[in-house]
């Protein structure tokens, strides 16, 4: 079906209308018409290209969300490099920057400074080309970074094509940078959806924006509550704006999303006096930062001044120290970790610091205690560590008023009241009793956890549920519940309950070293448990070896080898591997090395996240089975990642390392192309 120009135009109009009010409500927060009538708006066009495929553009609204799915990210390079900031840590540091580009150009003396927040987010890099969104890249090492142009198309603040509004001039080339995050309110409500699907929680905003710009589902993404502000132009086909204030109102007029939020200084003084004036409203705003960035507003002055190493002269990043307050010290409680291990903790009164009110905060171990000779009923200083993690500095021992009362550490377990004991030359006190319930609670944690037997669902809270109301007395007690059993715990239905049956006893189908994993002996991982697996290769071996036989198991030691056959000679613990043959949790071991030449020989192979079809034992036998190795960490002789979706950690350690990523599809098809090869 031929269009003709009447709905050629009218697709148009409709398109134009659709960007702007997309722009008024997700970039402005200023809708001018209801959801209804913007609703009918898009769904007229949806109908128009149903009926003239043909007409569909890469940047109508309408594809903001499509099912191309990236086997991974192709690498990009940047037009130029893309900096990082020198930090200065307070008043003093930021003015001795100062004074350093002054002594190299004396202009900067009577100059003016253009501030902002520095955004926790994850840097990413916008390409335009005749007004037409073509290319969303990630930061990466600066010079090469990953193309995630249709993830980035799914965020709704970010325009298909610019300008907005007409007779606004675009050049025809234009790259933008800016910053990818989410607000504290968005990663709340994330937060919360998670624990309702009885899920892991995510860490913290700047991860979980990083990990969902990194999803090969782009419908993935587009569920994640993403925004963006735009700050800085990269390259142009036309001169740059003559300041960063200029540069700022230019990028606000395309329709494109910038930071409300900025501030102007005549002078050093006075920027670090803004600096200063926000370090305790900072914790009000939004979104989290990690700092203020100070830059010389005019744009040819900050370029002359140049680069050294990968950060521009131009500009510094004010960071803040981390804040310290005085709080009281109201009692010290012990918690009892999954191996038995007293941990002891401060009850506080609850203290504002951060932007957070801190009611506890680790007190490390015993030794710890007596040596800072802290006391309940004292005046403590209380830290937060790099604005996350609050811990005691020191009792304010001037303050003392005779009430303070020294701290006595326990005797016996304040869970189960067993001994405790604690081996030679050790801090860590721990409980004897293997049938501890504060270790059972912590134990099926550990065992459900997604590097021993990964069980979807089985998060704290609901392992909490499941020992308070009786219905497991040890890890085995998990293969027998049944669906009747769960429904009628709080935020258990149907559904839910047969959900997680289905993924205990889906957990049946693990391997043997995740299963050695997940019996939480001492010292032993995932590293430990593979090494375990090749000497012993199942249960009743590796329960059978003597301490000189796991002692010639590569990377097991003498304390370590004794810690396992302790494990195994528990009686309480042979019980527990009885009860799981019982309930036909039997794991084999991998299968046994295939003889002659096979296409992954040499090679090692890092995996992280969720695979879309093969789970991550099934992913390591495929690699074992054709010669490869898989472990643990990334490292410069790592061959591949093999990447799926919610990676960690290993992902950004994998492109700072330039190790080649591949997907699930990627890994078979490199087995079938070398198994040609050999």
């Amino acid at each position: 079906m031929t269009a003709d120009p009447i709905v050629i135009h009218e697709i148009e109009e409709l398109r134009r209308q659709i960007n702007y009010h997309n722009y008024l409500y997700n970039t402005l927060d200023q809708p001018e018409i209801s959801d209804y009538d913007f609703d009918l708006l898009f769904n007229r066009l949806k109908y128009l290209e149903a009926q003239y495929p043909e007409l569909i553009t890469p940047d109508s609204p309408t594809q903001r969300v499509g099912s191309k799915l990236s086997e991974k990210f192709r690498k990009v390079n940047h037009p130029a490099p893309i900096l990082s900031l020198a930090n200065g840590f307070g008043p003093q540091a930021t003015m001795d920057w100062y004074d350093r580009v002054t002594r190299l150009d004396q202009r900067v003396a009577h100059t003016d400074f253009f501030l902002e927040p520095k955004l926790d987010g994850l840097t990413v890099v916008l390409t335009y080309d005749n007004g037409i969104f073509t290319l969303g890249a990630t930061r990466g090492d600066g010079i090469v970074g990953e193309d995630i142009t249709e993830n980035l198309k799914t965020l709704p603040t970010i325009p298909l094509r610019i300008p907005l509004k007409p007779g606004i001039h675009v050049p025809d080339h234009i790259v933008f940078r800016g910053e990818v995050f989410i607000t504290k309110t968005d990663f709340e409500k994330l937060n919360q959806e998670m624990e309702e699907k009885g899920l892991k929680a995510y860490l913290n905003p700047r991860n979980t924006a990083a990990g969902s710009l990194r999803q090969l589902d782009p419908a993935i993404t587009a569920q994640r509550p993403l925004r963006l502000y735009l700050y800085q132009i990269v390259e142009s086909s036309e001169p740059f704006p003559p300041s960063q204030e200029a540069i700022l109102e230019t990028i606000a007029s395309y329709g494109l999303p910038v930071n409300p939020l900025w501030w102007k200084a005549a002078s050093i003084g006075e920027a670090i006096e803004i600096c200063e004036q926000q370090a305790s409203t900072r914790h009000s705003w939004t979104y989290d930062t990690d700092g203020i960035v100070i830059k010389i507003n005019d744009r040819q002055l900050y370029e002359d001044l140049g680069v050294v190493g990968k950060d521009p002269r131009g500009a510094i990043a004010y960071k803040y120290p981390g804040e310290e307050v005085e709080t009281t010290l109201l009692d010290i409680l012990v918690n009892v970790g999954r191996t038995g291990v007293l941990t002891p903790y401060a009850v506080l009164e609850p203290t504002p610091i951060g932007g957070v009110v801190v009611r506890q905060a680790t007190l490390h171990n015993f030794d710890f205690i007596a040596d800072k000779d802290i006391r309940v009923g004292d005046s403590v200083l209380l830290k937060r560590a790099g604005e996350v993690i609050p811990y005691i500095v020191a009792a304010l021992s001037e303050k003392r008023d005779g009430f303070q009362v020294p701290y006595i550490p326990p005797t016996h377990c304040p869970s189960c009241g067993a001994p405790v004991e604690k081996d030679e030359g050790m801090v860590a006190w721990y409980c004897i009793n293997a049938s501890c319930p504060a270790q059972l609670s912590r134990n099926i944690e550990h065992f459900a956890s997604r590097g021993a037997m990964d069980i979807a669902g089985l998060g704290e809270k609901i392992v909490l549920q499941l020992v308070d109301a009786g219905l497991i007395h040890s890890t085995a007690d998990l293969y027998l519940l049944e669906e009747s059993d769960l429904i009628g715990l709080e935020k258990f239905g149907p559904k839910k309950a047969q959900n997680l049956v289905e993924a205990i006893q889906a957990s049946k189908s693990q391997t043997l070293p995740r299963m050695i994993t997940a019996l939480g002996i001492r010292g032993v991982g995932e590293v430990a448990a593979e090494k375990l697996n090749e000497s012993f290769h199942d249960l009743d071996a590796l329960s059978a070896a003597t301490v000189d036989e796991l002692m010639n198991v590569d990377g097991v030691g003498e304390i370590m080898a004794q810690d396992i056959h302790a494990w195994f000679t528990e009686i309480d613990n042979q019980q527990l591997l009885e009860a799981f043959r019982e309930v036909g949790l039997w794991p084999a071991s991998f299968p046994a090395p295939v003889q002659g030449a096979r296409p992954l020989d040499g090679l090692s192979f890092v995996i992280t996240g969720t695979l879309p079809s093969l789970s991550r034992e099934q992913a390591e036998v495929l690699i074992k089975e054709n010669g490869g190795k898989v472990i643990g960490s990334v490292s410069k002789k790592t061959a591949y990642l093999v990447l799926g979706e919610n990676p960690g950690s290993k992902h950004n350690k994998a492109l700072q390392l330039g190790v080649p990523i591949l997907s699930e599809d990627g890994l078979k098809e490199l087995i079938t192309y070398l198994s040609q090869g050999k």
